[in-house]
């Protein structure tokens, strides 16, 4: 089989979903999956929607338009602010796309007015992870002014934890979330429907006993995909950890000395030597790299030690373990090895599990999802 490559399970992809929309459900929380670790895959996309999720949401026009092109018809937002080059594709494939910029908002509108639709906003709000987001202080003068904008209706509002600050968010920044709809509806009058208290960091609150309030709805990815806390790195109880796996084939195999020695010119040789060191250790070389992964983020077999990798190659310590040459090696993955093996052109996906979408139509030739290039 093709190697490197990602296995991916979806029936466990479907069961971690099924778990935590089964369990946010019973607090009156939906949840959105997040696609953009996979790249829009379609298929790790119906898993989260056979498991429940409300809809999708991407950072990437072109994994929207992947999805589209695969018959997803679920409502999708673009969780990036749009890119003002992909204002149309963002209208013609998105139901909503999150938002700090008014003149974004603006041209979303014009190009929503163009195609005889209405384009739904949520504003991200900054509450200290210090990435995007209006501030608290201005967001009812923001809000109003979205009220008023043609071409876009104001949707919800919503905030973002523990990406840039790696900080979860506390029941008193959810309480001051909620605060916040009460406000903006206040000001400006439209209902605020969705208020998105954030993802997968926000499920210790989300779970405990806390109420919560006007958050009804988190935006998860790592938690569904990966089964852990994306804060602490520890595994979530009831979900599965594993269904995503990088396979790798050994390409050498040799004892070694543990420390790089000096090297000398052996008199006798004229040429450059090695000093010798008795403390050899069993080392194997993978063929995956930093070009197809974040290394640092793999997780070895049992008596196997991750030494370093280069753009192609990575070394491990086998003294505890032996392996041969042309064997593969399975390694599990955290988020960020996920999201670069997903995007590596060189690393093949292999889906199991897959299954007819229910109801999804593969049909797309009249789908107008073909804009863009």
């Amino acid at each position: 089989m093709t190697s490197p490559r990602v296995e991916i399970d979806l029936g466990k992809i479907q069961a971690n979903a099924r778990c935590l929309v089964r369990r946010l459900g019973a607090r009156g929380l939906s949840v959105t999956g997040v696609t953009k670790a996979v790249c829009g895959h379609p298929d790790v996309a119906g898993a989260m929607l056979d498991g429940g999720v409300v809809g999708l949401a991407d950072a990437r026009i072109k994994n929207v338009v992947r999805m589209r092109m695969e018959g997803i018809k679920c409502p999708i937002s673009m969780i990036r602010a749009p890119l003002v080059s992909e204002m149309e594709d963002v209208v013609r494939c998105c139901d909503a796309s999150y938002n700090t910029e008014m003149d974004t908002i603006l041209k979303l509108g014009a190009a929503a007015k163009q195609q005889g639709t209405s384009h739904g906003v949520i504003l991200m709000v900054e509450m200290g992870d210090m990435r995007e987001g209006i501030l608290p202080e201005n967001l009812n003068d923001f809000a109003t002014r979205v009220s008023a904008t043609p071409g876009v209706a104001l949707k919800g509002i919503a905030a973002n934890f523990a990406c840039m600050g790696n900080v979860a968010p506390t029941a008193g920044d959810m309480d001051m979330l909620s605060r916040l709809a009460d406000q903006v509806e206040g000001a400006c009058g439209p209902f605020v429907g969705l208020v998105s208290g954030g993802g997968s960091a926000n499920l210790p609150w989300a779970l405990g006993k806390d109420s919560s309030g006007r958050v009804n709805n988190l935006r998860l990815g790592e938690a569904i995909l990966l089964g852990t806390d994306p804060v602490t790195g520890q595994p979530i109880t009831g979900l599965h950890t594993d269904a995503f796996a990088l396979f790798a084939e050994v390409i050498e195999t040799s004892d070694k000395p543990s420390a790089i020695p000096p090297a000398s010119i052996a008199p006798e040789l004229g040429i450059l030597k090695l000093v010798r060191n008795d403390d050899l250790r069993a080392r194997a070389i993978l063929a995956v790299g930093q070009q197809d992964t974040e290394t640092s983020g793999l997780t070895f077999p049992s008596g196997i030690m991750f030494i370093g990798a280069t753009s192609d190659h990575a070394v491990v310590d086998t003294t505890k373990s032996a392996v041969s040459v042309g064997s593969e090696m399975k390694m599990g993955t955290n988020y960020s090895a996920l999201m670069r093996a997903m995007n590596a052109p060189d690393v093949a996906k292999v889906v199991h599990g897959k299954q007819k979408m229910n109801g999804r139509s593969k049909d797309c030739e009249t789908q107008p999802y073909l804009t863009l290039v």
